[in-house]
């Protein structure tokens, strides 16, 4: 194997398939970046176990003297490539399973591994795959995926429902505390379908998602699924088992309305949660409607002090009197994905979940359970 190709285009791509790359793992296979050197292109393939990447490389600055493939531990080879000056890099298969890298001064052998014990990935494409916009597939990833749980003791809760029926796809994540719902339409109809997907999976294609006007194919195949994004395949396993019926869980009643300018009533939250009693992740602030229609944000600490805001609501509040305890990291996570400048908090007590929607954020929804406060 022998080739040369721009450093530039070569390191980006590497950065691509390292999203995959396994650092921890009983096979130290994977712990390698598999290239494949064809006539016309060079093929990366990485592979954790739960995800695998291949990226399809063709660039005018790729020139194959010699075809062949070879797998090189990764974490080296990425910032070997990173810290290389010149423009352009050449590799080459050299005698005893080492790989020689080349570029302006500089001239590098890296050990390999061994070929044999990396695993037969299948990147397989199916003929009835579901097409979907890039922006809007990063839409819905982005406005479910982080209501997943990280707990593994439900493992079920770790990932994210896509149910499809005919044009509708929708995406609900929860982690019992709180979940996210979102809906969007397709471009076209599809057959009926319900699988739940690793929400870390989700978190690292968002990562290789750019915002254009590209379609994303999407495969499903068993306990697998294929994401097909310009020259980018990455597959993730399918979490097994039935998600919880979430319908149920959100109210349809609300006689407490209150509308919200977004970014007041998160830097409100923000500077609550500085003096909670509970620290960091699990800061715990009140809200408290008065009866002069002003909204009181607070948290108390008695080792500390205590942190009381005032936020006027955008409209007329509509409903009686509150109060109510909330997590300041479910509402402001919550409040973050939404692209509305106002936000609508929809209430049905004090100690019974709350709904967040926005105007401009058609068919999302955002439900929280509140906290039991002394």
């Amino acid at each position: 194997m022998r080739f040369q190709i721009n450093k530039d285009k070569l390191l980006y791509h590497l950065l691509i398939a390292q999203k995959a790359l396994s650092t921890k793992t009983p096979n130290p296979a994977l712990q390698g970046i598999k290239i494949d050197v064809e006539e016309e292109r060079i093929v990366i393939t990485t592979s954790n176990s739960d995800i695998s990447i291949k990226v399809l490389l063709e660039d005018g600055s790729l020139d194959v003297e010699e075809k062949g493939s070879v797998l090189i531990p990764g974490k080296y080879f990425i910032e070997i490539v990173r810290k290389l000056d010149g423009q352009v890099v050449s590799l080459s298969h050299v005698e005893d399973n080492l790989l020689r890298i080349e570029a302006d001064h500089s001239d590098i052998t890296l050990n390999m591994l061994d070929l044999d014990d990396y695993p037969n990935l299948v990147f397989k494409e199916k003929d009835d795959f579901i097409k979907v916009n890039v922006r809007t597939l990063k839409t819905i990833i982005r406005q479910t995926a982080f209501a997943t749980s990280s707990i593994e003791n439900r493992p079920i809760l770790t990932g994210v429902n896509f149910t499809i029926d005919k044009e509708n796809l929708s995406g609900v994540a929860t982690d019992s505390y709180r979940l996210s719902q979102k809906t969007i339409k397709l471009e076209e109809s599809y057959d009926k379908m319900n699988v739940i997907i690793p929400g870390r999976s989700l978190e690292e294609l968002m990562k290789i998602l750019e915002n254009n006007a590209a379609d994303v194919e999407v495969h499903f195949d068993q306990n697998r699924v294929l994401f097909k994004y310009e020259n980018v395949l990455f597959h993730s396993r399918l979490l097994e088992g039935n998600f919880p019926e979430t319908n149920k869980l959100i109210p349809r009643e609300f006689p407490i309305q209150i509308k919200f300018n977004k970014e007041q009533l998160i830097t409100a939250i923000e500077r609550a949660s500085l003096l909670s009693s509970r620290d960091g992740q699990n800061a715990i602030v009140k809200l408290n409607v008065r009866q002069d229609d002003v909204i009181e944000i607070s948290s108390n600490s008695p080792e500390i002090g205590r942190v009381l805001e005032e936020v006027h609501p955008v409209d007329e509040i509509q409903g009686s009197p509150l109060k109510i305890a909330f997590s300041s990291k479910y509402i402001l996570e919550a409040l973050k994905v939404f692209n509305s400048s106002e936000v609508t908090v929809k209430f049905t007590g004090e100690i019974r979940p709350f709904v967040i929607e926005g105007e401009y954020d058609e068919d999302m929804l955002q439900l929280i359970l509140p906290v039991k406060t002394d």
